[in-house]
C-alpha cells in the first residue's frame, strides 16, 4: 500500500534481461535507508520488489505481466524515477490509498503552462474516464494528484511548483505515456453497485465500510 506521495527520484543505473525477466538497478538515497529484500517499491505507480540493495542503489525485476500493462520495457539506463517505499502504520498519510497495480497506460495529449501551474491532459479509455470525478483522486506515475477536469475522452491535472521539483512530472512531454491508477476505495464501490444494484441500500453500502 502507498501513498502515492514520491519520496526522492532515482536514476537507473543498469537494465539486465535474464529469461525474459528485466531488472532495474536504481540510484536513491532516501529510501535506502531502512531497506530489506523483499521491500515493495513504487517505482513510478508500479509496485515492484527489492531482490538486492546496497547504501546507494537497489535493484527490483519486472516480469513480463508487469511490462505488459506498463511502459517499464521502455526505460533505459539515466532515466529518472518517481521513488515511494511502502506507506509506514506510524507516518502522516498525505496522498491517498495507492496499491501500486498500474491500471493502464495514459497518454499525454497536451500540456499548458502558466505562472503557477502546469495543466496537462491525459488520454485514457472510458474503463478509467468512468472512474474519475471532477476533484477526486488519481495516480499518474505513482504521484498522488487530483481530477481538475473531465472531458470524452481525457482529463486534466495541475501540477503545482513542489509537484514539479519533487517528481519527473515536469519532465513529461507531449505524446508521452504515463501510468495510470484509479482510487480503489471507487472500484470496490462500482463492484457492489454492478453485483447487484436492487438490493443496494445506504444501510449495506455502510456495512461494508462506505
Amino acid at each position: 500500500m502507498f501513498t502515492g506521495i514520491v519520496e526522492e527520484i532515482g536514476t537507473v543505473t543498469n537494465v539486465r534481461m535474464h529469461q525474459s525477466v528485466r531488472t532495474l538497478d536504481i540510484k536513491a538515497h532516501k529510501i535506502t535507508e531502512d531497506m530489506h529484500i523483499g521491500d515493495s517499491i513504487s517505482v513510478n505507480g508500479a509496485c515492484l520488489t527489492v531482490i538486492d540493495f546496497n547504501e546507494s542503489s537497489f535493484s527490483v525485476q519486472v516480469i513480463q505481466g508487469t511490462e505488459n500493462k506498463t511502459y517499464l520495457a521502455d526505460i533505459a539506463k539515466q532515466s529518472e524515477v518517481n521513488l515511494e517505499r511502502a506507506m509506514s502504520g506510524s507516518g502522516r498519510f498525505g496522498g491517498h490509498f495507492v496499491l501500486g497495480h498500474v491500471d493502464e497506460l495514459g497518454k499525454i495529449s497536451k500540456i499548458k503552462e502558466n505562472a503557477n501551474s502546469r495543466i496537462v491532459t491525459i488520454q485514457c479509455s472510458s474503463t478509467v474516464l468512468n472512474q474519475l470525478v471532477k476533484q477526486g483522486s488519481i495516480t499518474v506515475d505513482g504521484v498522488s494528484l487530483t481530477v481538475f477536469d473531465k472531458h470524452a475522452s481525457a482529463f486534466d491535472i495541475h501540477l503545482i511548483p513542489e509537484t514539479r521539483r519533487s517528481t519527473i512530472l515536469a519532465t513529461k512531454k507531449l505524446g508521452d505515456n504515463v501510468h495510470l491508477e484509479t482510487d480503489v476505495l471507487f472500484k470496490y464501490v462500482e463492484n457492489i453497485l454492478s453485483q447487484d444494484r436492487s438490493q443496494l441500500t445506504f444501510d449495506k453500502l455502510k456495512s461494508f465500510g462506505f
